[in-house]
């Protein structure tokens, strides 16, 4: 979650608005909440809401009916932050979302419900659910004006509505700058982790119930401080080639980052249920892009598989300023990531990033070549409702490859001559560059327009790029996922020329390309007016309920 300078601003602009309401939420209540999703900003396989403004995931989980459930800061009033809420969707695929009703409110005007996390307390060591193995707790901080503290809510259908604690809070404050919980099952306990973000320090604290929280440990002071820590986050992953895992501490930045705003470092290391310990010192950075922010893992993922994970696909320097507001939103989601840890040359342990499965939205196959090596691969995807496409290289062959050695594509529109484009450089320092400063939809010297990581080329000579472009997003998975990128882009008119090309390889040197039409995971969702609707609540809920 942000600093919470802007958040006062903004309860102090809503609370005369406010003023005569006595019910929570100040939304419509009973009555959908449509979503236009065809505007030609709005992405189609990417997660965003139907309305408004959303900034962090939160609370994701897995229940043992197989359906993921998102929560996200959500401003239900406003295309930019305050007025914060837990919105919520629910999806069997991580792509096609379901709008759900609002999930948590705010149980004043004052105050705001800020990121956190939820569990399914399979065991009832809450004793909120008697009889019950699926009951949901959502632990969150609440901001105030004169402190952040951690409160717990439980839920008995599944997530989908909660009743706050009635002796909230759970670990109390006077700092304002204590926040976004994120708590994980530990063998026969529960742990935390909390930043106390001008401080530079994540707290861990265990529980045995949810309800009473002891401090154990600290980790402070490591990686990239800039101005604060945030949304901290402690998961179990899958190690390549091994059978152990390891766990990985991820801390959101911001602002501070490398490129000015907000970033996300991590840490791989050993958890023992108190205490957390780095396997070194090093800053590992999670995306080399600029639109990468609070990611989450989702709990109940079983241990031994992938970890999944979902970030917030904006940067706080320039979010609230994105032309989608003329759309009426702001701010999509990453694609669902599936996250396991190798051993990388030379640089050592990396936190590799894939698209999680793709199928439920792949759409026809637009082109496909086994033989473009030093070639071009042109696909005109005019046609694609959705102005979407997925596309990968696999390149063998490369070990030995001269200076001159490249592979790139690009994104165009012929009709304005916008564009978006990447490439790397199999040799030299191995290079790879994102490129979105060729569009002209959005102003802001924040926007920082190129981007750029090094990657050494592996000795057997083979590479990989995969990416997604999505209306007004592009993902890039390098190597096998050992460097991403995520980043937002505005052109004035739709991308729908892409080409793949390869130069300057050795002779014996083998480039396939496939490229893929993605079907947009809203339309099936749409009424007859192309309108999908969401966050439909059944009734109002009065503060004193909370």
């Amino acid at each position: 979650m942000k600093s919470r300078a802007a958040f006062v601003l903004a309860a102090t602009l809503l609370s005369s608005a406010w003023a005569q309401d006595t019910t929570v939420p100040a939304v419509p209540t009973g009555t959908p909440i449509p979503g236009d999703y065809n505007g030609a900003y709005r992405p189609q396989v990417h997660f965003s809401p139907p309305q408004h403004f959303m900034n962090d995931p939160n609370g994701m989980f897995l229940d043992a009916n197989g359906t993921y459930h998102l929560y996200y800061q959500y401003n239900p009033t406003a295309n930019v932050a305050g007025n914060q809420h837990w919105g919520h969707a629910t999806s069997r695929d991580l792509y096609h979302w379901i709008n759900q009703p609002i999930a948590i409110f705010p149980p004043s005007n004052d105050s705001q419900i800020f990121s956190g996390s939820a569990v399914v307390d399979v065991n009832n060591t809450s004793g909120f659910f008697p009889g019950q193995d699926n009951g949901v707790v959502a632990i969150y901080t609440l901001n105030t004006p004169t402190a952040q503290v951690q409160e717990i809510a439980y839920s008995h259908d599944g997530g989908y509505s909660f009743t706050r604690y009635a002796q909230n809070p759970v670990i109390n404050s006077t700092s304002t700058q204590f926040r976004d919980p994120k708590v994980i099952w530990y063998e026969d306990h529960w742990a935390m982790v909390v930043a106390y973000s001008q401080d530079f320090v994540i707290g861990i604290y265990t529980s045995p119930d949810l309800k009473t929280w002891t401090h154990a440990s600290n980790f402070s002071h490591h990686g990239l401080l800039g101005l604060q820590y945030e949304c901290p986050n402690l998961v179990k992953m899958p190690v390549q080639g091994s059978n152990d895992g390891m766990y990985v501490l991820t801390i959101s930045v911001n602002p501070g980052a490398p490129l000015g705003g907000s970033i996300t470092e991590y840490f791989p290391g050993t958890f023992n249920g108190t205490h957390f310990t780095a396997i070194d010192g090093a800053a590992r950075i999670a995306d080399f892009a600029k639109d990468n922010y609070a990611g989450q893992f989702f709990y109940g993922i079983p241990d031994g598989q992938d970890a999944l994970s979902i970030a917030w696909a904006s940067n706080w320097q320039y979010t609230q300023a994105v032309p989608t507001a003329q759309e009426g939103w702001r701010s999509a989601m990453s694609l669902p990531r599936r996250n396991f840890l190798a051993n990388v040359t030379r640089i050592g342990w990396d936190l590799i990033s894939l698209p999680y499965d793709l199928s439920p939205v792949l759409g026809p196959q637009l082109a496909a070549r086994t033989d473009a090596a030093n070639a071009s691969v042109v696909v005109d995807y005019s046609a694609v409702a959705s102005n979407a496409l997925y596309f990968e290289a696999n390149v063998t062959g490369a070990a030995g490859a001269g200076a001159a050695a490249t592979l790139n594509f690009t994104a165009l529109s012929p009709v304005s001559g916008e564009s978006v484009r990447g490439g790397y450089f199999f040799a030299g320092d191995n290079a790879f560059f994102l490129d979105r400063g060729r569009t002209r939809g959005f102003d802001d010297p924040f926007f920082t327009d190129k981007f750029s990581t090094s990657l050494v080329l592996r000795p057997d000579g083979t590479w990989a790029l995969s990416g997604v472009i999505d209306r007004s997003i592009v993902e890039v998975f390098v190597d096998r996922g050992a460097a991403s990128a995520t980043a937002t882009f505005f052109a004035t008119q739709p991308l729908t020329l892409f080409t793949l090309s390869s130069a300057g390889l050795p002779a014996n040197a083998s480039v396939s390309v496939a490229v893929y039409a993605l079907e947009s995971a809203w339309k099936s969702l749409a009424n007859a007016d192309g309108i999908v609707l969401g966050n439909v609540t059944t009734m109002a809920v009065k503060r004193d309920e909370l």
